[in-house]
């Protein structure tokens, strides 16, 4: 169990959702902004990551025993994806298309494959 009673996937889940909500905002947030500047777009995305590695680093640190480092690298890419999507959606105004519904189940298949004991 986690430190809030749920099992350490579930927790291990919940602080990855927040921690790609930052690193995406981190990352991308600043294409809303094209006319500020580099060098403070640099250091406004550098600070919104800190919070990024606050939710991360206990993340891998509680899910790991539970799942192994590459089921926890799988469950970071599939929430990273799926928050992107939502992001570049409502904050950037970008279409989803069929093509991203069919990639992104592709990378589903792909998680199923890691997280299947083939043994």
């Amino acid at each position: 169990m986690g430190l809030t009673g749920l099992p350490a996937p579930a927790v291990t889940i919940l602080l990855l959702l927040g921690s790609n909500v930052f690193m995406t905002f981190a990352w991308y947030g600043h294409l809303r902004f094209k006319a500020a500047p580099l060098a403070l777009v640099v250091f406004v995305s550098w600070g919104i990551a800190f919070f990024e590695y606050v939710l991360q680093v206990p993340a891998n640190r509680i899910g790991h025993g539970a799942l192994t480092a590459a089921q926890l690298k799988t469950i970071q890419e599939v929430i990273s994806l799926s928050v992107f999507a939502v992001f570049s959606w409502l904050w950037l105004g970008e279409r989803l298309g069929w093509q991203h519904g069919v990639g992104f189940a592709l990378i589903c298949l792909g998680a199923w494959f890691v997280f299947h004991d083939w043994g």
